[in-house]
């Protein structure tokens, strides 16, 4: 593996370590047995969607940054194939199980309206980006591919993020009637900054029009 895909993927590695370690405690807590409490009640009654959506997003995460290394992607085509497909199914895991949640459990007190709006909005763009993703690799269309995988693992990737936008909220009372409010700016920050970055680094990375057109085949006939 190149020097320089090091950075990109130990960072996307770093991003996701808090989100999974806590997510790899809920799923211990919920395999081994845990005493139901007001909240964790949605978990233990059903644990399947929550298990689900634990595993599939851990995958996703470390399984991810390796299809974003560039030198680690060109010199192993055949493991970025079959990977991705495997990473298709934990995307759309992630996704559905998370719409799910959203749907059926319970509203926890730290949440708002809002944050559940935002919750289906972002898991229904994860799923449009997934399948727009596949349907521009069909037609061969690298970068658009790219793009669309990279906006739905940005997404995916804010629970890290969220830790971090999260942090001004520690000194805050939960059961403060504003909390719920702050929570539900520093949830939606998270998903609107990691949009941002990734399409960023989707307008730097995208073909020039000249170039594009250089490698157009010539439509006129050739002389002979």
């Amino acid at each position: 593996m190149k020097t320089r895909d090091w950075p990109i993927i130990t960072g996307l590695w770093l991003l996701a370590l808090v989100p999974s370690i806590a997510g790899s405690v809920r799923v211990a807590q919920l395999t081994g047995g845990v005493e139901r409490t007001a909240a964790n009640a949605r978990f233990v009654d059903m644990p399947a969607p929550v298990l689900v959506h634990i595993v599939g997003a851990v995958l996703y995460a470390f399984l991810g940054a390796l299809q974003f290394a560039p030198n680690f992607r060109r010199t192993h085509r055949r493991w970025h194939r079959v990977t991705g497909r495997v990473l298709v199914g934990c995307g759309l895991a992630v996704a559905l199980s998370g719409l799910w949640m959203t749907t059926f459990y319970d509203l926890p007190g730290t949440d708002n309206a809002a944050t559940n709006a935002a919750r289906y909005v972002v898991g229904t763009f994860m799923l449009a980006a997934i399948i727009l993703g596949l349907r521009a690799i069909r037609r061969r269309d690298f970068h658009a591919h790219r793009a669309w995988m990279m906006r739905a693992y940005a997404v995916a990737m804010a629970a890290g993020t969220q830790v971090f936008t999260s942090l001004p909220l520690i000194p805050l009372d939960v059961h403060d009637p504003d909390y719920a409010a702050w929570r539900s700016v520093a949830l939606i920050g998270a998903w609107v900054l990691n949009l941002a970055v990734a399409e960023a680094i989707i307008r730097r990375s995208a073909p020039r029009r000249g170039r594009a057109r250089s490698l157009e085949p010539d439509p006129r006939p050739a002389v002979s």
